[in-house]
Protein backbone atom coordinates (compact mmCIF):
# COMPACT_ATOMS: atom_id res chain seq x y z
CA UNK A 1 0.00 0.00 0.00
CA UNK A 2 2.93 2.33 0.61
CA UNK A 3 3.91 1.81 -3.05
CA UNK A 4 0.37 2.79 -4.11
CA UNK A 5 0.47 5.90 -1.92
CA UNK A 6 3.90 6.80 -3.28
CA UNK A 7 2.83 6.34 -6.90
CA UNK A 8 -0.36 8.33 -6.29
CA UNK A 9 1.63 11.16 -4.76
CA UNK A 10 4.17 11.06 -7.59
CA UNK A 11 1.42 11.09 -10.21
CA UNK A 12 -0.39 14.01 -8.62
CA UNK A 13 2.88 15.94 -8.34
CA UNK A 14 3.72 15.18 -11.97
CA UNK A 15 0.35 16.43 -13.23
CA UNK A 16 0.65 19.55 -11.07
CA UNK A 17 4.15 20.33 -12.32
CA UNK A 18 3.09 19.86 -15.94
CA UNK A 19 0.20 22.29 -15.48
CA UNK A 20 2.37 24.75 -13.54
CA UNK A 21 4.93 24.76 -16.36
CA UNK A 22 2.26 25.37 -18.99
CA UNK A 23 0.91 28.22 -16.86
CA UNK A 24 4.44 29.56 -16.34
CA UNK A 25 3.96 29.71 -12.58
CA UNK A 26 6.90 31.15 -10.70
CA UNK A 27 8.90 28.84 -8.45
CA UNK A 28 7.75 30.57 -5.27
CA UNK A 29 4.08 30.04 -6.10
CA UNK A 30 4.67 26.41 -6.96
CA UNK A 31 6.37 25.99 -3.59
CA UNK A 32 3.27 27.39 -1.87
CA UNK A 33 0.78 25.26 -3.80
CA UNK A 34 2.59 21.91 -3.67
CA UNK A 35 2.68 20.87 0.03
CA UNK A 36 -0.28 20.46 2.39
CA UNK A 37 -1.19 23.41 4.58
CA UNK A 38 -1.78 21.22 7.63
CA UNK A 39 -1.35 17.54 8.49
CA UNK A 40 -2.72 16.17 11.75
CA UNK A 41 -1.86 12.73 13.17
CA UNK A 42 -4.04 11.57 16.05
CA UNK A 43 -4.09 8.62 18.41
CA UNK A 44 -7.52 6.97 18.56
CA UNK A 45 -7.79 4.73 21.66
CA UNK A 46 -10.95 2.64 21.40
CA UNK A 47 -12.62 0.28 23.86
CA UNK A 48 -13.40 -3.02 22.14
CA UNK A 49 -16.39 -5.22 22.87
CA UNK A 50 -14.26 -7.66 24.90
CA UNK A 51 -13.18 -4.87 27.25
CA UNK A 52 -9.70 -4.44 25.80
CA UNK A 53 -8.42 -1.17 24.39
CA UNK A 54 -6.92 -0.81 20.92
CA UNK A 55 -5.12 2.30 19.76
CA UNK A 56 -5.62 3.20 16.11
CA UNK A 57 -3.79 5.92 14.19
CA UNK A 58 -5.85 8.54 12.39
CA UNK A 59 -5.09 11.40 10.05
CA UNK A 60 -6.63 14.61 8.73
CA UNK A 61 -4.76 16.55 6.05
CA UNK A 62 -5.77 19.93 4.66
CA UNK A 63 -3.93 20.58 1.43
CA UNK A 64 -5.18 24.02 0.43
CA UNK A 65 -7.84 26.50 1.60
CA UNK A 66 -7.14 29.44 -0.72
CA UNK A 67 -10.58 29.17 -2.36
CA UNK A 68 -12.65 28.22 0.70
CA UNK A 69 -13.00 25.61 3.45
CA UNK A 70 -11.25 22.29 2.93
CA UNK A 71 -13.38 19.39 1.66
CA UNK A 72 -12.62 15.70 1.60
CA UNK A 73 -13.64 12.24 2.68
CA UNK A 74 -12.68 9.94 5.55
CA UNK A 75 -11.66 6.37 4.81
CA UNK A 76 -11.26 3.32 7.05
CA UNK A 77 -8.78 0.77 5.73
CA UNK A 78 -5.90 -1.27 7.18
CA UNK A 79 -3.43 0.32 4.78
CA UNK A 80 -4.30 3.98 5.28
CA UNK A 81 -1.08 5.99 5.60
CA UNK A 82 -0.22 9.64 6.03
CA UNK A 83 1.37 9.75 2.56
CA UNK A 84 -1.78 8.35 0.95
CA UNK A 85 -3.97 10.86 2.77
CA UNK A 86 -1.68 13.72 1.72
CA UNK A 87 -1.88 12.67 -1.94
CA UNK A 88 -5.66 12.32 -1.83
CA UNK A 89 -6.00 15.73 -0.15
CA UNK A 90 -4.06 17.32 -3.02
CA UNK A 91 -6.26 15.49 -5.51
CA UNK A 92 -9.29 16.99 -3.76
CA UNK A 93 -7.88 20.51 -4.13
CA UNK A 94 -7.67 20.12 -7.90
CA UNK A 95 -11.01 18.30 -8.11
CA UNK A 96 -12.86 21.08 -6.31
CA UNK A 97 -11.12 23.71 -8.42
CA UNK A 98 -11.79 22.07 -11.79
CA UNK A 99 -15.55 22.14 -11.13
CA UNK A 100 -15.18 25.62 -9.62
CA UNK A 101 -16.48 24.82 -6.14
CA UNK A 102 -15.57 27.27 -3.32
CA UNK A 103 -13.55 24.60 -1.51
CA UNK A 104 -9.99 23.53 -1.01
CA UNK A 105 -8.91 19.92 -0.62
CA UNK A 106 -8.58 17.70 2.43
CA UNK A 107 -8.69 14.01 3.33
CA UNK A 108 -8.80 11.87 6.43
CA UNK A 109 -8.60 8.28 7.51
CA UNK A 110 -7.96 5.69 10.18
CA UNK A 111 -5.71 2.67 9.74
CA UNK A 112 -8.12 -0.10 10.80
CA UNK A 113 -9.98 -3.13 9.47
CA UNK A 114 -13.64 -2.13 9.70
CA UNK A 115 -14.82 -5.53 8.44
CA UNK A 116 -13.53 -7.09 11.68
CA UNK A 117 -15.17 -4.54 13.98
CA UNK A 118 -18.69 -4.45 15.40
CA UNK A 119 -21.00 -1.49 14.92
CA UNK A 120 -20.46 -0.49 18.55
CA UNK A 121 -16.67 -0.60 18.15
CA UNK A 122 -16.86 1.45 14.96
CA UNK A 123 -19.03 4.03 16.68
CA UNK A 124 -16.65 4.39 19.63
CA UNK A 125 -13.66 4.67 17.29
CA UNK A 126 -15.42 7.18 15.04
CA UNK A 127 -16.53 9.38 17.90
CA UNK A 128 -13.05 9.39 19.47
CA UNK A 129 -11.51 10.23 16.08
CA UNK A 130 -14.07 13.02 15.61
CA UNK A 131 -13.21 14.48 19.01
CA UNK A 132 -9.49 14.37 18.16
CA UNK A 133 -9.87 16.21 14.84
CA UNK A 134 -12.59 18.59 16.10
CA UNK A 135 -9.96 21.31 16.45
CA UNK A 136 -9.42 21.45 12.67
CA UNK A 137 -12.87 20.68 11.19
CA UNK A 138 -16.06 22.74 11.04
CA UNK A 139 -18.58 24.17 8.54
CA UNK A 140 -16.27 27.12 7.81
CA UNK A 141 -12.97 25.23 8.15
CA UNK A 142 -13.00 21.65 6.86
CA UNK A 143 -16.03 19.54 5.95
CA UNK A 144 -15.49 15.74 5.97
CA UNK A 145 -17.55 13.29 3.90
CA UNK A 146 -17.78 9.51 3.36
CA UNK A 147 -15.06 7.61 1.55
CA UNK A 148 -13.84 3.99 1.63
CA UNK A 149 -15.77 1.97 4.26
CA UNK A 150 -17.58 5.01 5.67
CA UNK A 151 -21.07 6.29 4.92
CA UNK A 152 -24.07 8.18 6.30
CA UNK A 153 -23.88 6.31 9.61
CA UNK A 154 -20.32 7.43 10.32
CA UNK A 155 -21.10 10.98 9.20
CA UNK A 156 -24.03 11.08 11.64
CA UNK A 157 -21.72 10.01 14.49
CA UNK A 158 -19.17 12.68 13.56
CA UNK A 159 -21.83 15.38 13.27
CA UNK A 160 -23.29 14.44 16.65
CA UNK A 161 -19.89 14.31 18.38
CA UNK A 162 -18.84 17.67 16.96
CA UNK A 163 -22.21 19.21 17.84
CA UNK A 164 -21.96 17.99 21.44
CA UNK A 165 -18.68 19.89 21.83
CA UNK A 166 -20.44 23.07 20.66
CA UNK A 167 -23.67 22.63 22.57
CA UNK A 168 -25.82 22.98 19.46
CA UNK A 169 -26.41 21.06 16.22
CA UNK A 170 -23.94 21.86 13.44
CA UNK A 171 -25.42 20.14 10.39
CA UNK A 172 -22.85 21.60 8.02
CA UNK A 173 -19.80 20.03 9.65
CA UNK A 174 -20.02 16.94 7.40
CA UNK A 175 -21.77 15.94 4.19
CA UNK A 176 -23.08 12.58 3.11
CA UNK A 177 -25.34 12.46 6.16
CA UNK A 178 -28.72 10.69 6.43
CA UNK A 179 -31.59 12.76 5.03
CA UNK A 180 -33.14 13.21 8.47
CA UNK A 181 -29.95 14.87 9.72
CA UNK A 182 -29.52 17.40 6.94
CA UNK A 183 -28.37 15.12 4.17
CA UNK A 184 -29.13 15.87 0.55
CA UNK A 185 -31.31 14.04 -1.92
CA UNK A 186 -29.20 12.61 -4.73
CA UNK A 187 -25.98 12.34 -2.71
CA UNK A 188 -25.82 8.54 -2.80
CA UNK A 189 -25.95 8.43 -6.61
CA UNK A 190 -24.00 11.63 -7.23
CA UNK A 191 -20.58 10.24 -8.15
CA UNK A 192 -21.97 7.56 -10.45
CA UNK A 193 -24.38 10.09 -11.99
CA UNK A 194 -21.45 12.41 -12.63
CA UNK A 195 -19.62 9.62 -14.47
CA UNK A 196 -22.70 9.07 -16.63
CA UNK A 197 -23.02 12.79 -17.41
CA UNK A 198 -19.36 13.04 -18.42
CA UNK A 199 -19.55 9.92 -20.60
CA UNK A 200 -22.70 11.16 -22.29
CA UNK A 201 -21.12 14.56 -23.00
CA UNK A 202 -17.93 12.97 -24.33
CA UNK A 203 -19.97 10.83 -26.68
CA UNK A 204 -21.83 13.89 -27.94
CA UNK A 205 -18.54 15.64 -28.72
CA UNK A 206 -16.95 12.57 -30.31
CA UNK A 207 -19.99 11.64 -32.39
CA UNK A 208 -20.71 8.36 -30.60
CA UNK A 209 -24.39 7.48 -30.40
CA UNK A 210 -25.31 6.15 -26.93
CA UNK A 211 -27.74 3.65 -28.40
CA UNK A 212 -25.80 0.44 -28.66
CA UNK A 213 -22.48 1.92 -27.52
CA UNK A 214 -20.74 -0.80 -25.50
CA UNK A 215 -19.59 -0.13 -21.94
CA UNK A 216 -17.40 -2.13 -19.54
CA UNK A 217 -17.38 -1.15 -15.87
CA UNK A 218 -14.56 -2.21 -13.56
CA UNK A 219 -15.76 -2.06 -9.96
CA UNK A 220 -19.41 -2.65 -9.13
CA UNK A 221 -19.42 -0.66 -5.91
CA UNK A 222 -21.36 2.53 -5.29
CA UNK A 223 -19.74 4.48 -8.15
CA UNK A 224 -19.50 1.75 -10.77
CA UNK A 225 -22.87 0.17 -10.11
CA UNK A 226 -24.72 3.50 -10.25
CA UNK A 227 -22.82 4.57 -13.36
CA UNK A 228 -23.66 1.26 -15.06
CA UNK A 229 -27.34 1.54 -14.15
CA UNK A 230 -27.64 5.13 -15.35
CA UNK A 231 -25.68 4.52 -18.54
CA UNK A 232 -27.98 1.62 -19.37
CA UNK A 233 -30.97 3.92 -18.88
CA UNK A 234 -29.38 6.33 -21.36
CA UNK A 235 -29.31 3.58 -23.98
CA UNK A 236 -25.72 2.41 -23.56
CA UNK A 237 -25.08 -1.34 -23.74
CA UNK A 238 -23.30 -2.43 -20.56
CA UNK A 239 -21.58 -5.65 -21.66
CA UNK A 240 -19.34 -6.40 -18.66
CA UNK A 241 -19.00 -5.52 -14.97
CA UNK A 242 -16.95 -6.88 -12.10
CA UNK A 243 -16.22 -6.45 -8.42
CA UNK A 244 -13.33 -7.60 -6.24
CA UNK A 245 -14.34 -11.25 -6.51
CA UNK A 246 -16.25 -11.89 -9.74
CA UNK A 247 -16.94 -10.51 -13.18
CA UNK A 248 -19.75 -11.19 -15.66
CA UNK A 249 -20.07 -10.53 -19.38
CA UNK A 250 -22.93 -10.58 -21.87
CA UNK A 251 -22.15 -9.27 -25.33
CA UNK A 252 -25.78 -8.41 -26.01
CA UNK A 253 -25.86 -6.25 -22.87
CA UNK A 254 -26.49 -7.04 -19.23
CA UNK A 255 -29.96 -6.41 -17.82
CA UNK A 256 -29.06 -4.00 -15.02
CA UNK A 257 -32.29 -4.36 -13.06
CA UNK A 258 -31.99 -8.14 -13.13
CA UNK A 259 -28.29 -7.98 -12.23
CA UNK A 260 -28.97 -5.75 -9.22
CA UNK A 261 -31.73 -8.13 -8.10
CA UNK A 262 -29.42 -11.13 -8.52
CA UNK A 263 -26.69 -9.51 -6.44
CA UNK A 264 -29.19 -8.52 -3.77
CA UNK A 265 -30.50 -12.08 -3.64
CA UNK A 266 -27.20 -13.99 -3.79
CA UNK A 267 -24.67 -11.45 -2.52
CA UNK A 268 -22.50 -11.85 -5.62
CA UNK A 269 -22.31 -11.15 -9.35
CA UNK A 270 -21.26 -14.74 -10.08
CA UNK A 271 -23.91 -17.04 -11.49
CA UNK A 272 -25.96 -14.32 -13.17
CA UNK A 273 -28.17 -16.20 -15.67
CA UNK A 274 -27.06 -15.92 -19.28
CA UNK A 275 -23.74 -14.22 -18.47
CA UNK A 276 -20.25 -15.64 -18.84
CA UNK A 277 -17.48 -15.11 -16.28
CA UNK A 278 -14.75 -12.60 -17.12
CA UNK A 279 -11.45 -11.79 -15.42
CA UNK A 280 -10.38 -8.30 -14.44
CA UNK A 281 -7.66 -8.23 -17.10
CA UNK A 282 -10.08 -9.38 -19.78
CA UNK A 283 -12.63 -6.73 -18.81
CA UNK A 284 -10.11 -3.90 -19.05
CA UNK A 285 -9.04 -5.03 -22.52
CA UNK A 286 -12.48 -5.50 -24.06
CA UNK A 287 -13.22 -3.89 -27.41
CA UNK A 288 -15.81 -1.36 -26.22
CA UNK A 289 -16.66 2.27 -26.78
CA UNK A 290 -16.44 3.17 -23.07
CA UNK A 291 -14.34 1.72 -20.26
CA UNK A 292 -15.17 2.90 -16.73
CA UNK A 293 -12.43 2.01 -14.21
CA UNK A 294 -14.31 2.61 -10.95
CA UNK A 295 -12.39 0.40 -8.53
CA UNK A 296 -8.85 1.04 -7.29
CA UNK A 297 -5.75 3.06 -8.13
CA UNK A 298 -3.19 1.94 -10.73
CA UNK A 299 -5.40 -0.39 -12.78
CA UNK A 300 -4.26 0.82 -16.19
CA UNK A 301 -0.47 0.74 -16.26
CA UNK A 302 2.31 0.76 -18.85
CA UNK A 303 2.01 -3.04 -18.91
CA UNK A 304 -1.60 -3.18 -20.13
CA UNK A 305 -2.29 0.28 -21.57
CA UNK A 306 -1.30 -0.86 -25.06
CA UNK A 307 -4.06 -3.46 -24.94
CA UNK A 308 -6.85 -1.04 -23.98
CA UNK A 309 -9.29 -0.88 -26.90
CA UNK A 310 -11.93 1.51 -25.55
CA UNK A 311 -12.49 4.81 -27.35
CA UNK A 312 -13.27 6.55 -24.04
CA UNK A 313 -11.80 5.84 -20.59
CA UNK A 314 -13.97 7.46 -17.91
CA UNK A 315 -12.15 7.42 -14.58
CA UNK A 316 -14.75 6.73 -11.91
CA UNK A 317 -12.00 5.82 -9.42
CA UNK A 318 -9.23 8.05 -8.12
CA UNK A 319 -5.99 7.61 -10.10
CA UNK A 320 -6.86 4.36 -11.91
CA UNK A 321 -4.38 5.26 -14.68
CA UNK A 322 -0.67 5.72 -14.09
CA UNK A 323 1.19 8.61 -15.80
CA UNK A 324 3.10 6.20 -18.04
CA UNK A 325 -0.14 4.53 -19.09
CA UNK A 326 -1.74 7.92 -19.65
CA UNK A 327 0.88 8.73 -22.27
CA UNK A 328 0.28 5.41 -24.03
CA UNK A 329 -3.48 5.97 -24.11
CA UNK A 330 -2.91 9.45 -25.55
CA UNK A 331 -0.66 8.08 -28.31
CA UNK A 332 -3.38 5.58 -29.21
CA UNK A 333 -5.96 8.34 -29.48
CA UNK A 334 -8.04 7.18 -26.51
CA UNK A 335 -10.13 9.95 -24.98
CA UNK A 336 -9.56 9.95 -21.21
CA UNK A 337 -11.99 11.75 -18.89
CA UNK A 338 -9.69 12.35 -15.89
CA UNK A 339 -10.68 11.45 -12.36
CA UNK A 340 -10.68 15.02 -11.03
CA UNK A 341 -13.47 15.78 -13.51
CA UNK A 342 -15.19 12.43 -14.09
CA UNK A 343 -15.80 11.49 -10.44
CA UNK A 344 -16.44 15.04 -9.18
CA UNK A 345 -20.20 14.46 -8.94
CA UNK A 346 -19.89 13.36 -5.33
CA UNK A 347 -18.12 16.46 -4.08
CA UNK A 348 -20.43 18.64 -6.16
CA UNK A 349 -23.53 17.30 -4.44
CA UNK A 350 -21.65 17.46 -1.13
CA UNK A 351 -21.31 21.18 -1.86
CA UNK A 352 -25.06 21.34 -2.47
CA UNK A 353 -25.65 19.57 0.85
CA UNK A 354 -23.39 22.03 2.67
CA UNK A 355 -25.24 24.97 1.09
CA UNK A 356 -28.62 23.49 2.07
CA UNK A 357 -27.43 22.93 5.65
CA UNK A 358 -26.17 26.50 6.00
CA UNK A 359 -29.41 27.93 4.60
CA UNK A 360 -31.72 25.41 6.29
CA UNK A 361 -33.50 25.21 2.96
CA UNK A 362 -33.57 21.81 1.28
CA UNK A 363 -34.04 20.85 -2.36
CA UNK A 364 -35.85 17.93 -3.96
CA UNK A 365 -33.89 15.33 -5.92
CA UNK A 366 -34.84 16.74 -9.32
CA UNK A 367 -33.40 20.11 -8.34
CA UNK A 368 -30.18 18.52 -7.05
CA UNK A 369 -29.72 16.52 -10.26
CA UNK A 370 -30.49 19.55 -12.41
CA UNK A 371 -27.83 21.64 -10.66
CA UNK A 372 -25.35 18.74 -10.80
CA UNK A 373 -25.78 18.37 -14.54
CA UNK A 374 -25.42 22.11 -15.12
CA UNK A 375 -22.18 22.38 -13.12
CA UNK A 376 -20.56 19.22 -14.45
CA UNK A 377 -21.36 19.86 -18.11
CA UNK A 378 -20.12 23.45 -17.78
CA UNK A 379 -16.89 22.18 -16.22
CA UNK A 380 -16.50 19.44 -18.82
CA UNK A 381 -16.89 21.96 -21.62
CA UNK A 382 -14.33 24.32 -20.03
CA UNK A 383 -11.80 21.50 -19.82
CA UNK A 384 -12.58 20.30 -23.34
CA UNK A 385 -12.24 23.81 -24.74
CA UNK A 386 -8.87 24.21 -22.99
CA UNK A 387 -7.83 20.83 -24.37
CA UNK A 388 -8.67 21.80 -27.95
CA UNK A 389 -7.34 25.36 -27.82
CA UNK A 390 -4.02 24.39 -26.22
CA UNK A 391 -3.73 20.97 -27.88
CA UNK A 392 -3.57 19.15 -24.55
CA UNK A 393 -4.93 15.88 -23.24
CA UNK A 394 -8.09 16.17 -21.17
CA UNK A 395 -6.12 15.35 -18.01
CA UNK A 396 -3.53 18.04 -18.57
CA UNK A 397 -6.26 20.50 -19.53
CA UNK A 398 -8.17 19.70 -16.33
CA UNK A 399 -5.09 20.36 -14.22
CA UNK A 400 -4.38 23.58 -16.12
CA UNK A 401 -7.90 24.82 -15.34
CA UNK A 402 -7.69 23.73 -11.70
CA UNK A 403 -4.17 24.94 -10.93
CA UNK A 404 -4.84 28.28 -12.61
CA UNK A 405 -7.84 28.89 -10.33
CA UNK A 406 -6.01 28.02 -7.13
CA UNK A 407 -2.93 29.99 -8.20
CA UNK A 408 -5.03 33.07 -8.96
CA UNK A 409 -6.80 32.85 -5.60
CA UNK A 410 -3.42 32.58 -3.88
CA UNK A 411 -2.08 35.61 -5.74
CA UNK A 412 -5.15 37.68 -4.92
CA UNK A 413 -4.98 36.83 -1.22
CA UNK A 414 -1.25 37.39 -0.97
CA UNK A 415 0.93 36.23 1.92
CA UNK A 416 0.40 37.27 5.53
CA UNK A 417 2.29 38.57 7.38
Amino acid sequence: MEEVASSLSAATDQYFERAATLLELEASLRAVLRPPKRALIVSVPTKMDDGSVRVFEGYRVQHNIARGPAKGGIRYHPNVTLDEVKALAALMTWKCAVVNLPFGGSKGGIACEPKEMSSAELERMTRRYASEIAQVIGPERDIPAPDVSTGPREMAWIMDTYSMTLGHSALGVVTGKPLNLGGSHGRGEATGRGVMLCVRRACELLGIAPSGARVAVQGFGNVGAIAAKLLAREGFQVVAVNDSTHGVRHDAGLDMDALFAHRERTGALAGFPGAAPITNAELLELDVEVLVPAALENQITKDNAGRIHARIVAEGANAPTTPAADEILARHGIFVIPDILCNAGGVTVSYFEWVQDLQSFFWDEATVNQHLERLLIRSFDEVYRTSVERKLSMRTAAYVVAVARVAEATRLRGLWP
